[in-house]
């Protein structure tokens, strides 16, 4: 279906009630063929509330399954919300979310949230050619601290107050994997499993690196020395990605827990990865990722 909005107003006219959103969303989610969520039969017929399965013979909606279960927000809302959470280049905060929807602040942080869990990357395909790797570490410096809020030796690649956050850039496109510290024994087994052997990786003098070239065609750039090209090769991407992480992190949500930095990662990444088509076509695609649902009490869960 080839629909394009140009803004939320835009998008708010056409979504103007939840019967057009369930039978875009339909389209969206199964084309011409509903598909049970319960056991995957292609075996449907359409009752007056909605479908129901000839196989295991249960009843649903096109909202079982997806991030709309069981919600008592209107399908208008979360469209709008996806919209804004999509098209925003640094993100929506959960007080602007609130204000421009007309939900309270807590339903829009888990709408929020919800949202970053259905954008998450659920199969990475096998990076090759030319990888860029970095990492970088969240959590705001030490010397900008009031006096006891200071944390002792937290300084440099410390893990006592920030998150360590691994990122791999290859063609245009990054993945990102939040750590639990920068050491060869935690980095070196992501990248072999999202790395294709014999691919060329290219990092800083880091020593978390060291021994990549058993495997790799590893090119190291020298920072420390004043060096950030080595022919063709340098870390630019991946760093550059950083800022744009670093300014939308601090600048519109001031601060994200470890708890749930994989989601904000997640959500960042996907907006960059699809930065070359516009916000509309961002808006469909992410339709088509609604499938599971993240509760609210999992959300909320304290992590052991």
């Amino acid at each position: 279906m080839e629909l394009h909005f140009k803004s939320l107003p835009k998008l708010l006219d056409y979504f103007k009630d939840n019967t057009t959103c369930i039978e875009f969303l339909e389209q969206q989610r199964w084309g011409k063929t509903p598909i049970c969520p319960f056991c995957r039969s292609k075996q449907i017929y359409r009752t007056n509330r909605g479908f129901k399965c000839k196989e295991c013979t249960k009843k649903f909606s096109v909202t079982v399954g997806t991030i709309f279960e069981n919600s008592k927000i209107k399908l208008t809302t979360w469209f709008a919300a996806l919209y804004l959470c999509t098209a925003n280049k640094k993100g929506v905060s959960s007080l602007q979310l609130h204000r421009d929807l007309g939900v309270t602040q807590k339903t829009a942080w888990f709408m929020e949230h919800r949202i970053r869990e259905m954008l998450r990357a659920k199969h990475s395909p096998l990076l090759k050619g030319t990888v860029q790797a970095d990492e970088t570490f969240m959590g705001g410096k030490n010397k900008n601290r009031h006096a006891d809020k200071k944390v002792e030796g937290s300084q440099g690649r410390s893990v006592k107050d920030k998150t360590p956050i691994l990122g791999l850039a290859n063609d245009g496109k990054v993945n990102l994997e939040v750590v639990p510290n920068t050491q060869a024994e935690t980095l070196k087994p992501i990248i072999i499993h999202l790395v294709k052997k014999g691919s060329v990786v290219v990092t800083d003098e880091w020593g978390g690196y060291s021994g990549l070239d058993k495997n790799y065609d590893h090119k190291v750039i020298k920072h420390n020395e004043g060096e950030y090209k080595k022919d063709s090769y340098h870390t630019n991407s991946i760093e550059g990605f950083w800022a744009l992480l670093k300014r939308g992190i601090f600048g519109i949500y001031h601060y994200a827990s470890p708890q749930h930095l994989t989601r904000y990662c997640d959500e960042f990444s996907y907006r960059y990865n699809t930065r070359d088509i516009d916000d509309s076509d961002r808006f469909m695609v992410s339709l088509t990722r609604v499938n599971g649902r993240l509760t609210y009490k999992q959300l909320t869960k304290k992590r052991e």
